[in-house]
């Protein structure tokens, strides 16, 4: 089996040295590499295995029986349409799409293709969250009350990614707001938002925030309370918390999590994360093994790209709350 990784900046050059190290029957024969700023892809493979090379156009990895999407966010619609279009199986990093309209139409289009779309939230391949889902689906830890989730980077992105990112919604919180209404499973009938510039002006020149908080209130009446932010001065910081009738469950807090506690005995963090990519490095392995084997016809998509409409649904309407300063109500889809 050939992949190929379209974009190695920080995200694609994280795959392709996640490919490169897989092993078994979802280890690739060959990872082929294309990026459009010159020599990038060649100083990548330079440092990677042998069986890594690079290549000259994006054309020529839509040969290959997968390929993995990590370009800019503004690119991720037509690259994901000619690889659809070429019958290539996708995983493609969120969003697929810069906004409802462009996302509704691809989506039609792969729909109609057959071909697998994956979409890469990494949450959905991270073992302790999918444990989380399965108690929740079963019954295990009873009816949600609360869903508290936090995540927010140590350092803020580089400066000229900030224009390109699609915005502290759709770049950071989209994860989230595709996590919380996967694990409890129901709709989300009202979302309120609220962002401030706080880290750095460069956001606001951009157009964004770098601090948000958002509400959602599902059809059941359960809450959930989002938090995101561009600075942690400690360390990566990714947390989630659900309070329901049987259990209250959480994921991330460890000896990593970026906090320091102030009770009588304090207690230091000892191995905080550096960032996202080192956080989720499992689940970002995890999404690799399950894309290949979701090209070899071994297993389901778990991350579809009908599914990712809902996401980028919420993160629209957490802007729309946040310029509105008024709640927004969602119709059930």
């Amino acid at each position: 089996m050939d992949i190929g990784v379209a974009g190695v900046g920080r995200i694609g050059e994280m795959h392709a040295t996640h490919l490169a190290e897989l092993d078994g029957r979802e280890a690739p024969d060959k990872i082929l590499l294309f990026d459009p700023v010159p020599e990038r892809a060649e100083a990548v493979a330079d440092s990677l295995p042998e069986h890594v090379t690079a290549v000259a156009s994006f054309d020529e990895l839509l040969a290959a029986d997968g390929v993995v999407i990590a370009t800019p966010t503004d690119t991720h619609a037509d690259l994901v349409r000619r690889a659809v279009q070429a019958k290539t199986p996708v995983l493609c990093e969120k969003p697929l799409g810069p906004d409802m309209p462009t996302m509704t139409d691809l989506v039609k289009e792969i729909d109609a293709s057959g071909v697998e779309v994956v979409v890469g939230f990494q949450r959905r391949f991270d073992p302790a969250t999918v444990a989380v889902r399965r108690r929740l689906r079963s019954g295990e830890a009873g009816s949600v009350y609360l869903v508290r989730a936090a995540i927010i980077d140590h350092v803020p992105p580089p400066k000229e990614y900030i224009p390109t990112s699609g915005g502290l919604f759709k770049d950071c919180l989209i994860h989230d707001l595709d996590m919380v209404p996967w694990l409890i499973g129901e709709p989300v009938v009202e979302v309120w938002a609220s962002g401030s510039v706080l880290v750095d002006q460069a956001f606001a020149d951009a157009g964004d925030v770098d601090n948000a908080v958002v509400t959602l209130r599902f059809a059941s009446g359960a809450h959930a309370q989002l938090t995101a932010g561009r600075h942690q001065p400690v360390g990566y910081d990714c947390r989630l918390e659900v309070y329901a009738s049987k259990q209250t469950l959480a994921v991330g807090w460890d000896e990593h999590a970026p906090l320091v506690r102030v009770e009588p005995d304090p207690i230091e963090p000892k191995q905080p994360w550096d960032s996202f990519m080192q956080r989720y490095k499992n689940a970002y392995l995890n999404e690799l093994r399950v894309f290949a084997d979701v090209i070899a016809g071994r297993a389901e998509n778990p991350s579809p790209a009908r599914e990712s409409l809902n996401s980028l649904r919420l993160a629209e309407a957490c802007e729309e709350s946040m310029r509105n300063g008024r709640p927004v109500r969602l119709e059930a889809q």
